[in-house]
Protein backbone atom coordinates (compact mmCIF):
# COMPACT_ATOMS: atom_id res chain seq x y z
CA UNK A 1 0.00 0.00 0.00
CA UNK A 2 3.08 2.56 0.97
CA UNK A 3 4.56 1.30 -2.30
CA UNK A 4 1.43 2.77 -3.86
CA UNK A 5 0.39 5.66 -2.41
CA UNK A 6 4.46 6.25 -2.77
CA UNK A 7 4.49 5.85 -6.67
CA UNK A 8 1.17 7.96 -6.77
CA UNK A 9 2.72 10.86 -5.06
CA UNK A 10 5.87 10.83 -7.09
CA UNK A 11 3.71 10.93 -10.54
CA UNK A 12 1.40 14.10 -8.94
CA UNK A 13 4.22 15.74 -8.27
CA UNK A 14 5.83 15.33 -11.61
CA UNK A 15 2.63 16.42 -12.64
CA UNK A 16 2.38 19.72 -10.54
CA UNK A 17 5.95 20.67 -11.48
CA UNK A 18 5.41 20.15 -15.13
CA UNK A 19 1.94 22.28 -14.82
CA UNK A 20 3.55 24.65 -12.87
CA UNK A 21 6.50 25.00 -15.70
CA UNK A 22 4.05 24.74 -18.87
CA UNK A 23 -0.02 25.46 -18.83
CA UNK A 24 -1.10 25.77 -15.37
CA UNK A 25 1.62 28.88 -14.70
CA UNK A 26 -0.80 31.67 -14.45
CA UNK A 27 -2.84 29.97 -12.04
CA UNK A 28 -0.23 29.16 -9.78
CA UNK A 29 1.00 32.48 -9.73
CA UNK A 30 -2.11 33.55 -8.00
CA UNK A 31 -1.09 31.18 -4.85
CA UNK A 32 2.23 32.98 -4.52
CA UNK A 33 2.05 35.17 -1.04
CA UNK A 34 2.32 38.95 -1.62
CA UNK A 35 4.49 39.54 0.83
CA UNK A 36 7.30 37.72 -1.34
CA UNK A 37 6.48 39.81 -4.43
CA UNK A 38 5.69 42.93 -2.34
CA UNK A 39 7.79 43.16 0.45
CA UNK A 40 10.80 40.96 -1.14
CA UNK A 41 10.76 41.90 -4.43
CA UNK A 42 10.42 38.41 -5.55
CA UNK A 43 8.82 37.68 -9.59
CA UNK A 44 5.64 35.69 -8.83
CA UNK A 45 6.70 33.73 -11.86
CA UNK A 46 10.38 33.00 -11.25
CA UNK A 47 8.74 31.85 -7.69
CA UNK A 48 6.37 29.57 -10.04
CA UNK A 49 8.66 28.42 -11.99
CA UNK A 50 11.41 27.56 -8.94
CA UNK A 51 8.40 25.63 -7.12
CA UNK A 52 7.55 23.73 -10.43
CA UNK A 53 11.30 22.79 -10.48
CA UNK A 54 11.68 21.51 -7.08
CA UNK A 55 8.17 19.66 -7.51
CA UNK A 56 9.81 17.89 -10.24
CA UNK A 57 12.98 16.84 -8.18
CA UNK A 58 10.57 15.88 -5.79
CA UNK A 59 8.84 13.48 -7.77
CA UNK A 60 11.42 12.18 -9.93
CA UNK A 61 14.18 11.55 -6.99
CA UNK A 62 10.68 9.44 -4.97
CA UNK A 63 10.96 7.34 -8.24
CA UNK A 64 14.92 7.25 -8.43
CA UNK A 65 16.40 7.51 -5.10
CA UNK A 66 14.72 4.18 -2.68
CA UNK A 67 17.48 4.66 -0.05
CA UNK A 68 16.70 8.47 0.48
CA UNK A 69 12.93 7.62 0.57
CA UNK A 70 12.68 8.87 3.91
CA UNK A 71 14.88 11.58 3.56
CA UNK A 72 12.75 12.80 1.00
CA UNK A 73 9.58 12.29 2.70
CA UNK A 74 10.17 14.28 5.59
CA UNK A 75 11.67 17.55 2.89
CA UNK A 76 8.66 16.71 1.13
CA UNK A 77 6.19 17.17 3.69
CA UNK A 78 8.25 20.35 5.19
CA UNK A 79 7.62 21.75 1.54
CA UNK A 80 4.17 21.09 1.91
CA UNK A 81 4.48 23.42 5.17
CA UNK A 82 6.43 26.05 3.49
CA UNK A 83 4.61 26.66 0.29
CA UNK A 84 0.92 26.31 2.74
CA UNK A 85 0.94 30.30 2.99
CA UNK A 86 0.48 30.16 -0.73
CA UNK A 87 -3.00 28.88 -0.21
CA UNK A 88 -3.65 30.36 2.79
CA UNK A 89 -3.17 34.50 0.86
CA UNK A 90 -5.09 33.04 -2.06
CA UNK A 91 -8.14 32.29 0.04
CA UNK A 92 -7.55 35.69 2.51
CA UNK A 93 -6.81 38.18 -0.82
CA UNK A 94 -9.72 35.84 -2.46
CA UNK A 95 -7.95 35.22 -5.71
CA UNK A 96 -9.42 32.43 -8.11
CA UNK A 97 -7.70 30.08 -9.60
CA UNK A 98 -7.45 26.41 -10.22
CA UNK A 99 -11.49 26.48 -10.36
CA UNK A 100 -11.13 27.62 -6.93
CA UNK A 101 -13.48 30.86 -7.17
CA UNK A 102 -15.68 31.17 -4.29
CA UNK A 103 -14.37 32.00 -0.75
CA UNK A 104 -15.58 28.39 0.48
CA UNK A 105 -14.14 26.20 -1.95
CA UNK A 106 -10.89 28.27 -1.73
CA UNK A 107 -11.07 27.40 2.38
CA UNK A 108 -11.62 23.56 1.90
CA UNK A 109 -8.77 23.80 -0.40
CA UNK A 110 -6.59 24.51 3.07
CA UNK A 111 -8.12 21.03 4.34
CA UNK A 112 -6.05 19.74 1.66
CA UNK A 113 -2.52 20.84 2.71
CA UNK A 114 -2.48 18.64 5.83
CA UNK A 115 -3.18 15.60 3.67
CA UNK A 116 -0.57 15.84 1.16
CA UNK A 117 1.77 16.64 4.75
CA UNK A 118 0.65 13.33 6.28
CA UNK A 119 0.65 11.35 2.15
CA UNK A 120 4.36 12.57 1.99
CA UNK A 121 5.54 11.70 5.61
CA UNK A 122 3.39 8.10 6.05
CA UNK A 123 4.14 6.89 2.49
CA UNK A 124 8.12 7.00 2.52
CA UNK A 125 8.74 5.95 6.13
CA UNK A 126 9.40 2.44 6.52
CA UNK A 127 7.59 -0.54 7.63
CA UNK A 128 7.99 -1.29 11.38
CA UNK A 129 9.44 -5.09 11.69
CA UNK A 130 7.61 -7.30 13.52
CA UNK A 131 8.87 -9.41 16.24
Amino acid sequence: MKTVARIALAAAMLFAGISHLTFARRDFQAQVPEVLTQEFGLDADDVVVVSGVVEVAFGAALLALPRERSRIGALLAAFFVAVFPGNVDQWARRRSAFGLDTDRKRFVRLFFQPVLIVWAWWSTRPDRQRG
